[in-house]
């Protein structure tokens, strides 16, 4: 207390124009971005709230809501397909060693687009079938990635952050903040370890269930998840075709899943590059002209943060524009702030 009123006389004496910048800055400072719509807060912890009413859940209620929607559209898609290829088994030759086994089989390896050759459809009704359950399978892959493969990653990367950071004993906050900063390479980390212990694993299989020599197993395991599928080498077994319904979409959607965030690294990190150059380079007068977006020659804050984002690639002058007819619109007095007086004269006009 002492030293706040001894220092109190010199902020008095500072020039009026300087307090008002300097809590204009402060007020910037504090500005945050909007939240997340899809994080959920009590995902970082397991505290649970002692207060709350008892309420039993199943497995699929603990499941994020997209993700339960992928398991559903899946489970829809394998039933359909299984029955419609059970009623056609006749109709597809190939080795067979059960009926519903080998059905689910098939519309699996019809949907990941792997296609061994091992079963195929030899009549008009099984091949329009078979093209049929390709597109869907298709599109249904394409929404598994976008969504459920995404969800599962992001737990893991979650799990992965939590045990770096163990003897460190850091909070929730912490974690968010270090996922926010590394998030695309922890997804990278997480999905090549998660495709080469898949890799390893259908390797044994085949090598110890299918009897194959080490090298064949590696190469129909990599024939399989690149969606190659010669059909030289294949799940024969009916042990290997239990294994194979569940392996196969797991391997197809991870090694997708790879590369789309190998992409993702690589866009990434040209951004922060040209972050880096932006933030690195002087500026000059031509600069100070073109971010003077009200033409007075006084460049303030909110006009250089907007320039400097317009250089580093996060906003384009369309965006500005549109977010500056959205602030005319509601600026009804025309004062250039807004007030609650001119959101109530927006929101009845």
């Amino acid at each position: 207390m002492a030293g706040s009123n001894i220092n109190q006389p010199l902020l008095d004496q500072l020039p009026k124009t300087l307090q008002n910048v300097d809590s204009r800055r402060r007020r910037l400072r504090r500005l945050k971005s909007a939240p997340m719509p899809e994080f959920v807060p009590g995902e970082m912890n397991d505290i649970k709230d002692d207060q709350s009413l008892p309420r039993y859940e199943s497995i699929l209620d603990k499941l994020h809501p997209s993700f339960r929607k992928v398991i559903l559209y899946l489970v829809i898609y394998l039933t359909i397909g299984t029955t419609c290829f059970y009623f056609v088994q006749n109709q597809i030759q190939g080795k067979k060693v059960n009926g519903v086994l080998d059905s689910v089989y098939f519309c699996v390896v019809t949907m990941t687009t792997v296609g061994y050759g091992d079963l195929v459809p030899n009549s008009a009704t099984a091949k329009l079938l078979a093209s049929f359950f390709v597109f869907s399978g298709m599109a249904l892959v394409g929404m598994v990635l976008s969504k459920g493969a995404d969800y599962l990653v992001e737990k893991q990367e979650t799990l992965l952050i939590k045990a770096l950071h163990k003897r460190d004993k850091v909070g929730p906050s912490v974690i968010l903040e270090e996922i926010e900063t590394n998030k695309v390479r922890y997804k990278c980390f997480v999905i090549t370890a998660t495709l080469v212990v898949l890799i390893v694993v259908g390797t044994v299989f085949l090598a110890e269930v299918e009897k194959l020599s080490t090298i064949d197993a590696f190469y129909c395991v990599c024939s399989t998840i690149t969606t190659l599928g010669y059909g030289d080498k294949s799940f024969s077994t009916k042990a290997g075709r239990i294994f194979a319904i569940f392996w196969i979409l797991t391997s197809t959607l991870c090694l997708a899943q790879f590369f789309l965030y190998v992409a993702e690294f690589n866009t990434e990190r040209k951004q922060k590059e040209l972050v880096q150059w932006v933030l690195s380079r002087k500026m000059t007068n031509v600069d100070l002209e073109v971010a003077d977006l009200d033409n007075d020659r006084i460049v303030g804050a909110a006009e250089f943060v907007v320039y400097k984002l317009k250089e580093m690639g996060k906003i384009t002058q369309d965006d500005v524009s549109l977010l500056l007819d959205e602030f005319e619109c509601l600026d009804v007095d025309q004062s250039g702030t807004l007030s609650t007086t001119d959101l109530s004269l927006a929101q009845s006009s």
